[in-house]
Order: C-alpha cells, then structure tokens, then sequence
C-alpha cells in the first residue's frame, strides 16, 4: 500500500508551518494585454516560527515583496513540472502581513482569455477562470492545496462597461467604475478561488437563488434553470443548512472545459446544459450538493478527490430523486455504472488508478479526475446506503457534514468516521462493505449495487424492435428524456449501418440536435459509421463546445483511422484556440500526439 501519510504533495508551500489567515487581493484585468496584475496581500501566522513563507506560483511574474510594510528580497525556484516555482519570502517570528506585487503570464493554466468572436453575443472580450486543481497558482502567489483555507477580500478593476464576478459577495449589475469590491468570509482553499469578467446581465430565480449570463443567453439560462431554488431546498432537506449565503450559477461562454465548477456561492457552468427542455439541469444538482461534499468538508488531497465527487455524485442523485422520482434517478445511476465500466476498461481492470485512494504523486492532479472518484466513490456510498439503510445513512451523512464543516479530511480519517459512527463494531456489515476492496483495490467490487431499469428496460425493447425492422415512427418514444435517447442511443451496434443512421437521423434528427450530450453520442456513431451528412453539424458542434467531456471521446474517435486522423487534425487546427489550455493540453495528447488520454467531468 502507498504511503497513508496524508501529505499534500501538490504544494511546494509551507503553509504546514505558516497559517495563510486571510487574503486581500487588489488587481486589475487587462484584456488587451491579457494579464491580471496587482497585489496579493497575506495576513499570516508563523506558527512553525520558521524563517521564510514558501508559496506556490506558476509562470507569475514578482515585481517586489513587502513584509509588515519593509520590502525584502526574494527568491522563485527552478520550475517543477505540473508545480510550477516556489516563491521564498523571508520572514520572522512576529511577521504577520506579507504583500506581493506581482502579474500573470502568457502560460496561466487556470485563465482563459476570449475574443468577442469566442463569446456567446460575439460582442466583448470575457476572462474566466478554472482554479481547480492546482491552477490558482497561475493568477496568485498562493498556499495552493485542497487542505488550505483562508477567508478573502478583493478589488478588482476591470474595463468599463464589463461585469466581474468571483466565489464570493457578488454584484448583480454593471457599475459606472470598473471597479468591483468582493468579501468571502467563510475560509476557502485556493482551488476555489474564482473570477469571471465580461459582458453579464442577471436574472434572478427567488431570494437567493439566481442566473448570470451573457445578455444574449439570460433568457434561455434563466428558464433552463428556474429549479434551483427548489434544488437547494431539497438538498437542505437531505443533509442540513446551506451554509453559504447565496447559491447563484454563471452560464459561462462555450470554452469551458467541464461541466460545472463549484466555486462558492457562484457555481460556474458550461452552456452545454442548456438543452431547452431542462433535461440536463442534474450537473446543477451536482455543484449545489459540492456546497456540502467539497466546499464544506474538503479532501485533504488530490489523492483523496473521491471525498469530493463520490460524495457529490451520490447528493446530486438523492436530490434528484426527490424531485424527478426514483425511475428518474436510476437513469442516472445506471449511465453512471455504464461510466464506470467503460472507465475501468480503459484504466485496466488491475490498474492503481482504479483505487478510490489515489496516488498522484509526480503527477498533475488532473490525472485522477477520471470516472473512479465520481462512479466508483458514489456507488461505495450507494452501496452503504443499501446495507446500513437509508435512514440511519442519512443521519449519518448530515452529522459527518456538521461535525467537519470548513474542515478538510483525508481517505483515512473519513474510514475512521465511519467506522465510529456507522460501523460501529458491527462485523455482519463490515464484511458486506468490503471497504478495502472499494478504497484500496483495483477494478469494480463483486458488491457493486445496480440501479432499477424500470424505464431502461422499456428503452432497450424499443431499440431491439428497430433493429429488428420496425420503422422508427412506429417507436414509443414520446415521453423520453435525454436519458432515455443516451441509453437507446449507447447500445447500438459498435457500427451502425448507413441505412439504419439516415433512418434515425430522419425520425429523431440527431444531427441537429440541441442537446449536447446526444449529439456528442451521434457524431462519435456517425464517425464510426463514416455517415458523413453528420460532418458539417459536427464541425459547428466543435467549434462551440470546448467541455473536454465531450471533446475528448470525439476526436479520440476520429484518431482511430487513416481518413478520421485526416479530419481530426483539420478541424482541431481550425478550432484549437477555442478552446480552455486545460482541454488543449488534454487535447494536444490524442490528437497531435496520440497516446491515449482520460476524460475529465
């Protein structure tokens, strides 16, 4: 077994021996130049009574250093690769503000800087940024690690006429300055640093739910996700207060490379889940439940991200069953499982990266964002939920949230919690758990539960029936939602025959498709089946998607033969740009150099 010690090893900080208390950022955004520049001010604690402040920065430029107001000298090791160059301040004993003047490169993982042309209403430039896992050290000398918190103040200065937004008290209209003043009051880890400026109208759902978005998407945005009120009174209902104010959600321009990230207060969301029949609102589900599972109780480490997600994954699934019906949530929990065997395949079934506690040391955290700690972690849970019951889960769940809020938590502590709280010398369920089988072992447990197939089954008697001749419009497929379309479409052949894809396409008009997640599914078959009247909706569909959910399976797709290696290089030279660097250096993998690659949320 790896090491259990719970060390960070993501960060070249010594916030181990130096309390990062709070942070007062003042910057200001060029959009021109594209460069974030200003000053990072840290109250600070020498608890370890050590004689420098190591941060984390990545291709950040320090102008000068200022400790208790006295400028000092300063010193940015050689860059290590995925970490970045520690920044070495030195300090005293007594020291308790360190302020650094400093602006971000041209290579800042976490920003992405987009044209007018790259926006939704092609009228503004915009910035946004994607902090989780190790990229807020891109945009600000930090402590940079999941188990580091600090609570935040910021002035941001942006051009006139723009909106800037961040995980914190926002605004909810443009000023006449520029300048936007933020609090966060509550301690974050760095990850969850996050700031968006652009051309943003407003829209609100009820007293503390709302939508941002670029004025030309507030209305679609808006009505899309007219549930989230009752989507947060649902969740308090399951597992306790909603601890953070405000829940309000930012639908962002298309680059952004997943579906949703959770910064607090402001989930930022990809315009993927936009569909027009509120059928792929459930990713809203899974940001909301991360104001528990992640932004409340934190993994301690990457290593332990299943804490995070796997958590996530099994709220966002109760929430939904409480609103939509049990049938309803099956249909995720089955896609899900399909997820999660699809995943292990490609991992290999022995594979360390299968365990739920990874091991990522010497490597970019981003490696373990794979379906492991989302599927594998959600169904342990399921599987303790079905075998403890409901109800005594439940309790327990909400008294684990209260007893670590605003705490983080490694594998190990949590198995102890559990253990005291739950298990409780009970060896009947214990033996049933197998929990080193889930945490520490490879591939899918023999106890992995199953959802119901209740619809699913239905699903897979219509497409037998098309396969077996009968006509399309002769289907029953009124009532279906995306779900539904995802399992009839998933089971098809490997390679379907052109006359059974125009069929289709006639009936169901998949090519066309508004939905993202079905027409992702279409393309990747039309690929496959070389139905080439799909390529030109293919190619707008890469021109505006830029979630690496998406993007990744399709052009690892097109990869697999000669004339689709041909098309893929085309169409990821023209659209490269587009997309976040995150989803370029995913990207650059299958498609420049072809060696494989995962698929992150």
């Amino acid at each position: 077994m790896d090491s259990l010690s719970g060390k960070d090893v993501h960060t070249l900080s010594n916030a181990d021996s130096v309390e990062m208390k709070h942070l007062d950022l003042d910057i200001k955004v060029d959009m021109e130049k594209k460069q974030i520049s200003g000053s990072a001010t840290w109250a600070i604690s020498n608890t370890g009574q050590v004689k420098e402040l190591k941060l984390d920065t990545y291709d950040l430029t320090i102008d000068s250093i200022l400790v208790d107001g006295k400028a000092v000298a300063h010193s940015l090791d050689s860059a290590v690769k995925f970490l970045g160059s520690a920044l070495h301040i030195p300090i005293d004993a007594k020291s308790t503000s360190v302020k650094i003047y400093y602006k971000t490169g041209a290579n800042a993982r976490a920003l992405q800087w987009l044209s007018p042309q790259q926006t939704h209403d092609k009228k503004h430039p915009f910035l946004y940024t994607q902090s989780e896992s190790i990229y807020a050290r891109s945009w600000l000398p930090c402590a940079d690690g999941p188990g580091i918190r600090f609570t935040y103040n910021a002035r941001v200065a942006v051009p006139k006429g723009l909106l800037a937004l961040m995980s914190a008290e926002n605004p909810q209209a443009v000023n006449d300055s520029g300048i936007y003043h933020f609090t966060m009051n509550i301690p974050i880890p760095a990850y969850l640093m996050a700031l968006a400026v652009g051309d943003i109208a407003f829209k609100s759902v009820d007293a503390r739910t709302g939508v941002y978005a670029e004025p030309g998407m507030i209305g679609k945005a808006s009505w899309e996700l007219a549930d989230i009120g009752q989507m947060v009174n649902t969740a308090e209902k399951l597992y306790g207060p909603y601890r953070w104010g405000r829940y309000d959600v930012l639908i962002l321009p298309p680059g952004f490379p997943i579906g949703g990230m959770e910064n607090p207060r402001l989930t930022f969301s990809t315009p993927t889940i936009i569909a027009g029949d509120r059928s792929l609102v459930s990713l809203i589900a899974h940001e909301l439940a991360h104001s528990w599972s992640g932004n409340l109780v934190t993994n301690a480490t990457w290593n332990d991200f299943w804490l995070n997600e796997g958590f996530t994954d099994y709220f966002e699934r109760r929430i939904m069953e409480q609103m939509m019906g049990k049938s309803y949530s099956d249909m995720l929990w089955e896609l899900g499982y399909q997820d999660l065997v699809d995943n292990v395949g490609e991992l290999g079934v022995k594979s360390r990266d299968t365990w739920l506690y990874l091991n990522l040391k010497g490597r970019d955290p981003d490696d373990g964002m794979t379906d492991i700690p989302y599927e594998k972690g959600s169904h342990f849970l399921k599987l303790i939920e079905i075998k403890a019951g409901r109800e005594r889960f439940d309790k327990f769940l909400a008294k684990y949230f209260a007893a670590h809020a605003f705490k983080s938590i490694t594998t190990q502590q949590f198995l102890a919690y559990l253990d005291s709280n739950l298990i409780q010398g009970d060896t009947v369920l214990a033996k049933e758990l197998n929990i080193k089988a889930w945490v520490y072992g490879p591939g899918i447990p023999y106890n992995c539960p199953k959802a119901g197939q209740e619809r699913f089954a239905k699903v897979d008697a219509e497409r037998g029936r098309f396969l077996n001749g009968t006509p399309p419009a002769y289907l029953d497929t009124k009532t279906w939602t995306t779900h539904e379309w995802l399992q009839f479409l998933r089971k098809m052949p490997i390679v379907m025959s052109l006359d059974n894809m125009k069929k289709l396409d006639d009936a169901f008009h998949f090519t066309n498709s508004g939905n993202s997640e079905i027409a992702d599914l279409w393309f990747m078959m039309s690929v496959r089946a070389q139905y080439d009247k799909a390529y030109p909706a293919m190619d707008k569909f890469l021109s505006a998607v830029g979630r690496r959910k998406f993007l990744e399976p399709l052009y690892g797709e097109m990869m697999k033969t000669a004339n689709g290696k041909e098309m893929a290089n085309s169409l990821y030279k023209k659209y490269r740009m587009n997309y976040h660097p995150l989803a370029q250096e995913s990207l650059d993998k299958i498609v420049l150099k072809p060696a494989g690659g995962t698929v992150a949320k």
